[in-house]
């Protein structure tokens, strides 16, 4: 058993600073993977991205003085997650921040989700999530460290036609919980963020390929599904994701946190 993880006087002050950490971001190359990356980057974090294609990210981060690598990896596949995290560990360090943000959506009830959708909805968004949690609790052992899953409101609530979706994030949220006790005397926190809807580029393209010459009007329709009478924005996420991922939330573990602009909580 490990001793517990301290925060100093002096890591208390530095408040969310990452300077000096390891930060992998997995779903980094677009949406809210893309935001926590660049937020990481400029509070100090030495931040490798995995996922298919990054290269809008990478610049962004270099642009503002970061330091940042793409890795091109296949969450689904555990020989590949492992190749990359040794990849980080041996360019940069060994992982102190793992944020899982790499997730795929799918719309369908249990009648109308085909099986083969269940299935990659269930290798991308469950088995990428263990994947990278398998390694890096390994490289964190010893050392201590922090993990934030991307869950969602719909891990909490019934959302409508969004059955492998719901399955996939009530996962994610559980293996939150669990990682979380095992390793707490281990030094390695591990939390949840549960977005409501939040404006990514898939929002844009679900709209534009469902709605045509209708966009805007269901936007706003679906904007008025928080209570709050908007949609989230991605550094809004990030937002809080760095904060669960520094020293301020040291005393934080095995937490999810709604970021849904009243959704589950507020009936109006």
């Amino acid at each position: 058993m490990g001793s517990p993880v301290m925060p100093t006087s002096e890591s208390v002050a530095a408040g969310t600073s990452l300077a000096g950490r390891t930060a992998i971001v997995t779903g980094g190359g677009s949406g809210i993977g893309q935001a926590i990356a660049i937020l990481f980057a400029r509070n100090g974090a030495r931040v490798a991205i995995l996922d298919l294609a990054a290269d809008e990210t990478i610049r962004r981060i270099a642009a503002n003085g970061g330091t940042a690598k793409h890795l091109a990896c296949d969450v689904t596949s555990q020989s590949a997650v492992e190749a990359a995290f040794a990849d980080v560990a041996s360019s940069y360090a060994p992982v102190d921040v793992l944020v899982n943000c790499a997730g795929i959506a799918h719309i369908g009830t249990v009648e109308t989700t085909p099986e083969e959708d269940f299935d990659r909805v269930y290798s991308v968004n469950v088995k990428g999530v263990y994947n990278c949690l398998r390694a890096a609790v390994r490289q964190m052992k010893g050392r201590g460290g922090a993990i934030l899953n991307i869950a969602s409101i719909a891990s909490s609530v019934g959302i409508p036609d969004r059955f492998a979706y719901s399955m996939s994030k009530g996962a994610v949220l559980t293996m939150t919980l669990s990682v979380a006790c095992d390793y707490v005397n281990h030094g390695i926190r591990c939390n949840a963020v549960s977005p409501g809807r939040v404006h990514t580029p898939f929002v844009d393209g679900f709209l534009a390929k469902n709605y045509p010459g209708r966009e805007q009007e269901m936007f706003e329709k679906l904007s008025r599904t928080q209570p709050i009478g908007r949609m989230g924005q991605p550094a809004e996420i990030a937002e809080l994701a760095l904060f669960l991922c520094s020293d301020a939330a040291a005393f934080i573990t095995g937490s999810n946190y709604a970021i849904d602009g009243g959704f589950v909580s507020l009936k109006v």
